[in-house]
């Protein structure tokens, strides 16, 4: 019987995937259509499709976002996000909430998942981690969005961190592209994510609470090398490690 006060978060499960895949639904072929356009247009259309999904969707499962530090983003330039990563909830908070269009890096196996798939990768930048090959072709079209003006989506972590750690080590990648590109950086924390979706329960467990995310002061790589990368990486994770700290127990 102790398995019994687990049961409103399975229900809550199958109530918030099976809302899911309806909205899904509806805005799919608002989205498939912006596939049909080249980058910058394709994102500056996909973003607040997105952003308007997510603004009803959220709510109506009880996970309503709020959102702390927009006025960081400056009008005219673009920026490499980089955000924690707790749990699959945060992927519907990160980028609709990031204020613009924006792109972010992907596992390419999400893709493969039939009509969720072609939501997935208009948005993402595909990445096989298996293969050399695609790790450097990410490098340059991430590149290629920061010249075209759109924000990076990054989750420097790699992985859903499911440590006890309020972060995990930092992957180069997210700092080598802002540094090439001497875009400046801005370090974004999201709340309650882990709570609402744990990656150490069973798959079809979840519980609703209004989720947090907070942008922090960009930090410049204006004149920065490749040889400054595992500098920049720490002073981030330092960051952003004492910032979730001092905030996740207050949200």
């Amino acid at each position: 019987m102790k398995s019994v006060k687990y049961y409103p978060g399975y229900l809550f499960f199958a109530y918030a995937m099976a809302l899911f895949v309806v909205t899904m639904l509806i805005v799919f072929i608002p989205v498939w259509i912006t596939t049909l356009f080249d980058e910058p247009r394709r994102s500056k259309l996909l973003h607040p499709i997105f952003k308007t999904w997510m603004s009803i969707f959220l709510p109506l499962v009880g996970c309503p976002v709020r959102r702390k530090g927009k006025h960081f983003f400056e009008k005219g330039q673009n920026y490499v996000v980089v955000i924690n990563h707790n749990s699959l909830a945060d992927i519907p908070v990160s980028s609709p909430w990031i204020p613009g269009p924006n792109k972010t890096l992907a596992k390419v196996e999400m893709a493969k998942i039939p009509i969720f798939g072609v939501i997935y990768k208009a948005g993402s930048i595909l990445l096989d981690r298996k293969h050399e090959k695609s790790r450097r072709e990410s490098f340059v079209k991430m590149q290629e969005m920061l010249d075209l003006g759109l924000h990076l989506c990054l989750y420097p972590e790699g992985t859903r961190n499911k440590t006890q750690k309020p972060l995990q080590q930092f992957y180069d990648g997210a700092f080598i592209a802002a540094i090439r590109a001497q875009k400046p950086i801005i370090p974004a924390l999201i709340f309650n994510t882990k709570k609402i979706y744990p990656a150490t329960k069973t798959p079809f467990w979840a519980t609703p609470m209004p989720i947090h995310i907070h942008f922090l002061e960009p930090i410049s790589t204006e004149g920065l090398t490749l040889s400054n990368t595992v500098e920049l990486k720490e002073r981030v994770h330092k960051l952003m490690e004492e910032y979730y700290v001092t905030n996740m127990n207050r949200l």
